[in-house]
């Protein structure tokens, strides 16, 4: 009962997620965005491997050696799934290992244009709080932004979601493609309607329940 309910949630963050892709129309962007956290034991290898094709992963371990350990555990198996890797704010590991792109923190948007000159082929995301990131964002060539936390989540105890409304008015006139992240599940999915999103991210949502944080 329990497997059968996580593959029902997952397949409807599926189905929401891929319409909010189409509906955008930029092709080579994934729908579903997986946040590795190292806060929560889940089974990341299982979640991957639960992600329909053309998704994508980011790993951002904060320690260096478990960040490299983890991205070169998954790196074969994006490869034969064809979901793209990319290292969290980890410019050296991302070329070392052949990852897909990078995903920078807010705080370091600024190094957006480097990573352009170190893999043109790179896909570069960075993540946004406020209204001001999420334009600095385009302004730097991003690829994507990842905007958080839309509603509260647990990976950020105590801070509260910033709601449809203001969401919303953040991302207007976006220069990139958003992504929404924070409390996003198979409910909260259902509340973008026709916002012009590129897709989703997401940590707790794709997890086993008992493992997500």
């Amino acid at each position: 009962m329990r497997l059968a309910r996580l593959e029902d949630r997952r397949a409807k963050l599926t189905r929401y997620a891929s319409r909010l892709n189409q509906a955008f129309g930029v092709p080579g962007l994934p729908a579903l965005v997986l946040m590795t956290d190292d806060r929560t034991g889940a089974d990341w290898a299982e979640a991957v491997l639960a992600l329909p094709r053309e998704s994508a992963v980011v790993v951002r371990h904060r320690q260096a050696s478990a960040r490299a350990a983890l991205a070169l555990r998954l790196l074969p198996l994006c490869r034969a799934r064809g979901i793209l890797l990319l290292v969290a704010d980890d410019l050296g590991l991302a070329a070392r290992i052949g990852a897909d792109g990078v995903h920078l923190p807010e705080l370091r948007a600024q190094i957006i244009p480097a990573a352009r000159r170190q893999n043109a082929q790179w896909l570069v995301t960075v993540s946004a709080h406020s209204r001001a990131a999420v334009m600095r964002a385009g302004r730097l060539g991003a690829d994507a932004v990842l905007v958080s936390p839309v509603f509260a989540t647990r990976s950020h105890h105590g801070a509260a979601g910033l709601g449809m409304v203001k969401f919303a008015a953040m991302i207007l006139g976006s220069r990139c493609p958003v992504y929404a992240l924070g409390g996003i599940d198979d409910e909260t999915i259902t509340r973008f309607g026709s916002l012009a999103l590129a897709g989703v991210a997401l940590i707790g949502g794709w997890l086993e329940a008992e493992r997500r944080f």
